[in-house]
């Protein structure tokens, strides 16, 4: 029964994590697509430093530069410079220079108007100490006497490797493998696998080309779990204005430029 606690503790840490990121810094933060109240908001930058990957401006503001100049050299995870490099390899080198040059000509001031991704930002290391790596050793260890050494080493440092590396594959296996329904003509694509593990952010040819849809995918039964967390967030009164792409413009644009898959 340890174990089973102990794996189960791991996966709503990799599940809080990954919606700090998917309904957090990606479908509120960088895109806007919906309204956040307060406690929600800051409930989200909380989980998104269980993610630990670079606070909600910094992250914000990569995504916005690879949305704005996709598969570019101003691409901070360039998909043309293959798997690897926009998998992982990005965070190892130096950003092209394009990226600071052009990221520079984007406006982020309504990121640091948000006092919530201010507080994140400037507390960043001692928060991520404590969500990513304090909290989830500890919570098991106090609940039901796990052994702090697998604790950290199953709910933290695993659960944490994995997140990462199912966050990287929206940059790059959604960024090669799968079919693209909506727009034939950019290299983003619809990955069911990427969909599974990133609850909900394989949809990525719709989501590239309707950046501003909170759903990042075509509505209906398909399987979106950052979108319920958000459409429950909705009923519960602390989310508003949830943007949508209308019907008929997603119809229309299938025509236009899908390459017939759907």
């Amino acid at each position: 029964s340890h174990v089973l606690f102990l794996c189960l503790s791991a996966y709503f840490c990799f599940l809080m994590a990954a919606l700090g990121v998917t309904a957090g810094a990606h479908r509120l933060w960088s895109h806007r697509s919906y309204k956040a109240k307060l406690p929600l908001r800051i409930f989200l930058a909380a989980a998104n430093s269980m993610a630990f990957q670079n606070d909600i401006y910094e992250w914000s503001r990569d995504h916005r530069v690879h949305h704005k100049y996709s598969e570019t050299d101003a691409d901070p995870h360039n998909a043309r410079r293959g798997f690897f490099f926009s998998h992982i390899g990005w965070l190892f080198v130096r950003k092209h220079r394009d990226v600071i040059e052009k990221g520079r000509k984007l406006d982020f001031t309504d990121l640091l108007d948000d006092p919530v991704v201010r507080f994140q930002r400037k507390y960043y290391k001692s928060s991520v100490v404590l969500m990513c790596f304090v909290i989830p050793t500890f919570v098991p260890w106090y609940l039901w006497g796990e052994s702090l050494w697998n604790a950290y080493f199953l709910a933290s440092v695993l659960r944490y490797t994995i997140s990462l590396n199912v966050a990287w594959l929206v940059n790059s296996a959604a960024h090669m493998y799968g079919n693209r329904p909506y727009d034939k003509y950019i290299s983003p694509r619809q990955n069911t696998f990427v969909t599974l593990g990133a609850i909900g952010e394989g949809f990525h040819n719709y989501h590239h080309t309707f950046p501003f849809d909170y759903s990042a995918s075509e509505l209906g039964l398909k399987f979106n779990p950052t979108t319920w967390f958000i459409d429950f967030m909705f009923w519960l009164g602390l989310v508003t204005d949830r943007k949508q792409a209308p019907k008929e413009m997603i119809q229309a644009r299938k025509e236009r430029t899908g390459d017939g898959s759907a």
